[in-house]
Order: C-alpha cells, then structure tokens, then sequence
C-alpha cells in the first residue's frame, strides 16, 4: 500500500525543507509549493491525501485559497499560520480547513494531527466476512457443507433425495439466515414461476427433510419455519 501523498505549501524555504525532511522521515510522500499558484498546478496532475497549508503568504493567501480548494476537492487541509487568536482559527475552520496549528509548533504534534486527519478521512474497511464451518451440527447429525452429505454420528450416511440435497445446499450456505419459499422453489425446485402449488410442494419436501434431521418432526429445532416468509436452518 502507498504512503499517503502530502502537499506542503509554505512561501518560507526553510520550513519547507525542514517539514519535507521529517515527514518523509517518517514515512509519508511529500511534495512542496511555495505558494497557492504553484500548489494549484500540481493539484490538477496529482493527488494528494492532506495538504498542509500557511496561511500568511504573499499574493494569494491562505484561507482564500483553502476555499477555493474546498469547493471543487475532498482532500482534507491543514492550515499553519503564525497567529493563534481564536478569531483566526474560526476563519480558518470557516475556510473549510480540517485543522489548525499556530506558529511556532513542534513537528511530532505536527504529525499527530497530521495521522489524526487522515484517519478520519479514511474509511474504515469492513471486516472480511467469517469463513463458513465446513461441517454443521444438528444434534445428533452431521452436515457436511462441501460433500453435502448428511450422516449420524456413527458415521452412517442418509441418503437424501435430489430436492431435499438441494434444498440443504441452499440453507446450509447461509446457516441462520432466512430463504425465501421463491428461492427454493427457483434453486431446488421445479423450473418455472413460483407459484402456490410449487410452494406446498416445498413445504412437503420441509416435512420430509425434517424427519430425517429433527428428534421430534413436529417440533422442529434445526430446520425452523419463519412465518409468513420460509425456513432457516439453525445449527447447534
């Protein structure tokens, strides 16, 4: 993964060497303008995650520029600047400025702030989804989720029929969730469109499969009907 691209803006030649060296220091891509005419070429062929930005330079200042940037780009702004009064800050806030840091500061609080943005402008990733259990449990049952074989534990295999291997296909590729009597149908069922025959013809094949899995058929624990939209199954 790259480092974050920063672009540093500062009229003054000293800082702009001293925060390029410590930044790159510590890990981050830099690119230095010396001021907002400049910085604003390199924006149009380049991208950058923050920009650090002085507010006191000469011609086009700080907080114009830091607007102008706001209206058309996402990239999160840094503002520096040698004044620290409340009412500057809020200007800069205004201008659209993700933070502030008055002059003179120190580089390592520099850099916290600087992590500190980019985290918040960066989306978490979600967690990669949990790997499905290769083998169920259904008391006393076993399902093998890849071989979609279903057996007692003494090991003795029960012969499924093609809709009932089907039908635990689909339910078992989603333990706990809800499928739809109209996936079942389409996935396991006979082609054509659903309709309330090939619904009752499902809740048959339910009836059948259930006696080969549940201790008690008509108190069904593993292969649960959920009212008014199908069947789940619910593995120990």
């Amino acid at each position: 993964m790259e480092p974050p691209h920063l672009l540093i803006v500062d009229d003054d030649e000293r800082i702009r060497g001293l925060l390029t060296r410590f930044l790159r220091k510590n890990g981050l891509l830099v690119t230095a303008a010396p001021d907002a005419a400049r910085a604003r070429r390199l924006l149009a062929g380049l991208a950058f995650d923050l920009i650090v930005l002085d507010v006191m330079m000469p011609g086009e200042d700080g907080l114009s520029f830091c607007r102008e940037i706001r209206s058309r780009l996402r990239v999160p702004v840094l503002l520096l600047t040698a004044r620290g009064e409340t009412m500057d800050r809020i200007l800069g806030l205004e201008a659209g400025a993700d933070d502030y840091l008055a002059k003179p500061f120190d580089p390592k609080e520099l850099l916290l702030r600087i992590g500190a943005i980019l985290r918040r402008a960066t989306p978490e990733a979600d967690p990669p989804p949990a790997p499905l259990p290769k083998v169920l449990r259904l008391g006393a049952m076993t399902y093998d989720v890849e071989r979609g074989e279903l057996s007692r534990d003494e090991g003795e295999p029960l012969r499924l029929t093609a809709t009932e291997a089907g039908l635990m296909r689909i339910l078992a590729a989603d333990p706990g969730a809800t499928v739809t009597r109209t996936r079942l149908i389409e996935e396991a069922g006979p082609r054509g469109v659903p309709s309330p025959a090939q619904e009752r013809a499902v809740d048959v094949q339910i009836t059948r499969l259930r006696r080969k899995i549940e201790p008690d058929p008509r108190q069904p624990r593993y292969l649960q009907t959920v009212r008014g939209a199908g069947y789940r199954l619910a593995p120990d």
